[in-house]
């Protein structure tokens, strides 16, 4: 299946149906009096958060979701029937806002969470709402209100506590298959992950976190160069990010340093909040070297970072220091307030 994580659509709620002026009229009845019903509501529009949906491709195509108006009242004290609601159900993480206004309609943080997207129209009063000791014949009734009509953008941004930032052949996917059963594509050129890839990390068999695997960033993907611009909303709702670099990069010339100030700044020029997020630095490959270098070399790359926080040197294609890690990460995240885990456990009772 495509991935897609964005796309717009149109809802057009239902219109209420028309009051009536009715009078009753029998036999021996001379003076019945009024008697038109009111009419029904018009079908309402309701997005539902639903974890067995990953994707956005069924908006892709289906663009127009129309409900039905509410019948209109009828004589003999009948009301008209109320049209009935439309369920949209979208992925988990689903951010649904107003194309015209820029305003956030649904958070669909939660599985099966209900949210109204647009509102159907109230019926309309018949005749018989009208009577009174001094208007003995009304003729007097409503119509109807319409529908709300919305053009809508569906944003996906996915549920995961754990973020991996990193050039493209960082070995993002790579860690993700060592400590996940996730199986991206893994190739030796770059760009080889084209979507976000999410997997399920068991620390032990009671505890475990979500991981997120996006496309490479590399400069001025702020701007839109490269992949990683496209899915960096991904990790808006993650609690902790990964920045991986590789040891020792293949090509010659190549500063991992540089590097990763490049990626720190786009993801500054992305997003201020999240690039407060808490990061962590991930050197990767340390396999490629004997521990003397291998200890050299990070001493000089966080010096020249001036890093002051948490450093992991890994290998994500031999296992070395991820279990390490793995474990790390557990505790930072059990660390955090109760009240931050309970979205992200909807993503990953729907992954295991």
């Amino acid at each position: 299946m495509k991935f897609i994580d964005e796309s717009t659509i149109e809802v057009h709620a239902g219109k209420g149906g028309d009051g009536v002026a009715s009078f009753r009229r029998e036999k021996f009845m001379p003076f019945g009096g009024p008697d038109g019903g009111d009419g029904g509501r018009g079908g309402s529009i309701y997005a539902i958060a639903d974890c067995n949906i990953n994707t956005l491709i069924d908006y892709r195509y289906a663009r127009i979701h129309r409900a039905k108006n509410g019948e209109k009242g009828r004589g003999a004290d009948c009301y008209g029937r109320g049209a009935d609601d439309i369920e949209l159900r979208m992925p988990v993480g689903t951010v649904i806002t107003d194309s015209e206004t820029g305003d956030v309609i649904a958070d669909l943080a939660s599985n099966q969470q209900r949210s109204l997207i647009a509102q159907g129209g109230k019926g309309g009063i018949g005749n018989l709402h009208f009577k009174s000791s001094t208007n003995r014949t009304p003729r007097q009734f409503t119509r109807g209100d319409p529908g709300e009509t919305r053009t809508l953008k569906l944003e996906l941004k996915v549920l995961a506590d754990v973020g991996l930032l990193g050039m493209p052949n960082a070995g993002k996917s790579t860690l993700i298959r060592a400590v996940s059963a996730a199986k991206p594509k893994v190739a030796d050129y770059p760009f080889t992950t084209l979507h976000p890839n999410l997997g399920v990390v068991r620390a032990n068999m009671s505890r475990s976190f979500v991981i997120a695997d996006i496309p490479g960033l590399i400069e001025g993907a702020a701007e839109g160069a490269g992949l990683g611009h496209q899915f960096l909303r991904h990790l808006a709702r993650t609690r902790l990010l990964l920045h991986l670099i590789d040891i020792l990069p293949p090509d010659e010339g190549a500063d991992p340093v540089k590097d990763a100030r490049a990626i720190v700044t786009e993801l500054r020029k992305y997003d201020e909040a999240l690039y407060k997020k808490p990061r962590w630095l991930i050197l990767n490959k340390a396999d490629l070297l004997d521990n003397d270098a291998r200890d050299k070399l990070t001493k000089s790359i966080t010096r020249r970072l001036r890093w002051k926080g948490p450093v992991f040197v890994i290998s994500a294609i031999s296992g070395v220091g991820c279990n390490e890690l793995v474990q790390a990460i557990m505790n930072y995240l059990d660390s955090l307030p109760v009240a931050a885990n309970s979205a992200i456990e909807d993503s990953a009772h729907a992954l295991a």
